[in-house]
């Protein structure tokens, strides 16, 4: 497994098509959520953290909020610009590792959605993350993170899966080991065999809690999904946190 994994992985159309069940429905039912519970003034800077394909931060630029979207994938940086300027949209893209960011900006809202944390091999580099997002916030800005449910998925893992998409035969194999979970995929298209591989550090809401907390958040409000449900240790299968400087 390479440490950074995600360098190759998300610069590839591969990685669109395996995803590609993630669509604007999601992204305005995140965005719904998350301008339902936090207290932003009109206009104000919002900055998409790991933005990917522009999903979330092109809704956000149609409601007039001043977007800054980063990600570290060249491709999905570029598709993203594409589809704002199809619409006309303001956004200030940066290709940039989250880690190495700097702007003089302050924003009233920082966004990670759709688990773009825990990637990093160290425990400080991944909460490194966090304290970012607190230095760039305005005083009593709010940061949303969005990860996976570390608890409901040791249950409910699904170990492997398959399907077709666009001819491409595509299997997934999953596990669980040394408190990260893995996962392998193999695309075959045209008789070619691609091989790309995800890991993900699995931590514990109390984890993620006492790290925000150190840095200095206060907790504002959590969530189990994206419908708004309250979230549950063993059934909810997201940890959404909204947490305020």
């Amino acid at each position: 497994m390479k440490s950074e994994w995600f360098k190759d992985w998300f610069n590839t159309q591969e990685y669109l098509n395996v995803y590609q069940h993630r669509n604007e429905s999601d992204a305005e039912d995140h965005i719904k959520l998350i301008l339902g519970n936090v207290k932003i003034p009109s206009g104000a800077k919002i900055l998409d953290m790991a933005c990917g394909a522009g999903r979330h931060a092109i809704i956000l630029a149609r409601k007039n909020f001043h977007l800054t979207a980063v990600d570290l994938s060249e491709n999905l940086i570029s598709i993203a610009e594409q589809s704002a300027q199809n619409e006309n949209l303001k956004i200030n893209f940066v290709h940039s590792d989250i880690r190495k960011y700097e702007t003089n900006d302050k924003f009233d809202l920082i966004i990670n959605l759709f688990t773009s944390f825990g990637y990093f091999e160290s425990d400080e580099e991944n909460y490194a993350v966090l304290q970012k997002a607190y230095h760039l916030l305005v005083e009593n800005g709010f940061f949303v993170l969005d990860f996976f449910n570390s608890e409901f998925l040791r249950q409910n893992l699904v170990e492997f899966s398959e399907e077709n998409l666009g001819g491409a035969e595509i299997h997934q194999y999953r596990k669980i080991k040394n408190n990260r979970v893995t996962k392998k995929i193999v695309i075959t298209k045209n008789g070619n065999l691609s091989t790309y591989e995800e890991s993900v550090r699995m931590f514990s809401k109390d984890e993620i809690v006492n790290a925000i907390q150190n840095i200095g958040f206060d907790i504002y409000k959590t969530f189990g999904d994206f419908l708004g449900s309250e979230f549950d240790k063993l059934s909810s299968p997201r940890l959404i946190m909204i947490c305020k400087k």
